[in-house]
């Protein structure tokens, strides 16, 4: 495909169609508390935002952003508005702010130390299928930069009481199919073998490749059909996996895609809810290395890369699972820096973690961490971050980025 197209395909009829373009389109002290804690007001209806959490989140922006204006007049506004309608916009910068502190609470991320710089794209006026894979497109295309990885959000239309908004299905934009053959075996990604599923009863057919990226899927309505978009060639950079001293690795026939957009999580900013907002950072290399491509139930490439080395298998006092995921976390280091992508090693990465964690102090603020996720797959002891206890993790802590309900 030319460089800058942007051609979808639709489930409905089979034919092609152009996409459409892209435009540019807590709590304040009081009264004195009584004697008696007085009742928590009863929670809203699901589908209304709540006023509490509202007015914590207005109370958070302008705490820490003292030039935003006058404070306790932008409160009475939007609780108002919620009393009128039930929800409440956030100003553009409002919006920027939130989605950057739901990546600086997001307790499993390693990478927090750059949540200032996160790009956020507001995208609210777009509720289409047609217009949300256009810019989910878009999206992949900035966020490449030319292997140059920019952290970036997309915030598409937020759920509006009697309006759920779009959803994407995909987990992330950029995912491998996952096949079984016609003698049982598996081909592809095991992970994407659900979504594969979703989009052949939906009319897509492709050949059942090893590394064959899945359609972008949208539903737009809550119960109607979900479209299904291919991605276009120059919105998905792939990197292909060499090593540096074994010139057989390039046999294998290994890649992967640049930009890990997280698409199935729902952003959460002072009680309104933006079901469809993809997010990305740049890649850790042990997270395709050591378990994209190694783990069991994923592409379990550890017994091939063995083999290929001369590794003794007969059993595991010889360390081959060990040996074999070394080489091949290497080769996924080696791969994206000589392609010019953006990729952090695991030492590295840990390192800023900690500087992350004392700039926090600094402000006064805790860094929620789950260590089962900031302690790297691979050396993990060998790394700053394993020798140390973590803020705990707090799961009402908002702004967030939520598991989609």
């Amino acid at each position: 495909m030319a460089a800058g197209g942007n051609t979808l395909i639709f489930s409905r009829n089979r034919r092609r169609k152009s996409a459409p373009s892209t435009g540019t389109c807590p709590y304040a002290p009081g009264a004195p508390a009584p004697t008696a804690p007085a009742p928590e007001p009863p929670a809203p209806a699901p589908h209304l935002t709540d006023p509490r959490q509202a007015e914590r989140f207005i109370r958070q922006f302008h705490d820490e952003q003292p030039g935003a204006g006058e404070r306790e007049s932008r409160v009475r506004e939007v609780l108002a508005e919620i009393d009128r309608t039930g929800t409440y916009e956030h100003s553009p910068a409002e919006l920027a702010f939130g989605a950057r502190v739901a990546w600086r609470n997001a307790a499993r991320c390693i990478g927090r130390l750059y949540w200032r710089s996160l790009v956020v794209r507001d995208l609210r006026h777009v509720t289409t299928s047609d217009a949300v894979a256009a810019e989910c497109f878009a999206h992949l295309r900035l966020a490449g930069n030319d292997g140059r990885i920019r952290p970036v959000i997309s915030v598409f239309a937020p759920d509006r009481p009697g309006r759920p908004a779009p959803r994407i299905l995909n987990d992330q934009l950029v995912r491998y199919a996952g096949h079984r053959t016609p003698e049982g075996a598996r081909r592809g990604d095991p992970r994407g073998a659900p979504l594969t599923a979703h989009a052949r009863e939906l009319g897509w057919k492709r050949n059942e490749e090893p590394f064959q990226v899945l359609p972008l899927m949208v539903r737009e309505h809550p119960g109607g059909r979900p479209e299904w978009y291919e991605l276009p060639d120059d919105a998905v950079r792939e990197v292909r996996l060499t090593h540096p001293g074994h010139p057989w690795f390039a046999d294998l026939g290994l890649r992967w895609y640049a930009v890990p957009a997280i698409s199935d999580m729902t952003l959460e900013i002072g009680g309104v809810r933006y079901p469809a907002a993809p997010f990305n950072g740049w890649y850790m290399g042990t997270e395709i290395g050591a378990r994209n491509l190694a783990d069991a139930d994923r592409y379990d490439l550890l017994p091939v890369v063995a083999d290929r080395l001369g590794l003794d298998r007969s059993t595991e006092r010889t360390l081959w699972r060990d040996r074999a995921l070394v080489e091949l976390n290497l080769a996924v280091l080696h791969s994206f820096h000589e392609a010019g992508v953006t990729m952090a090693d695991h030492h590295t990465e840990s390192r800023r973690f900690l500087r992350h964690i004392a700039q926090e102090s600094r402000h006064g603020r805790a860094t929620p961490a789950d260590w089962s996720w900031i302690v790297p797959p691979v050396s993990g002891s060998a790394t700053p971050v394993f020798h140390r206890y973590y803020d705990p993790v707090d799961p009402t802590l908002r702004p967030a980025f939520l598991p989609r309900a």
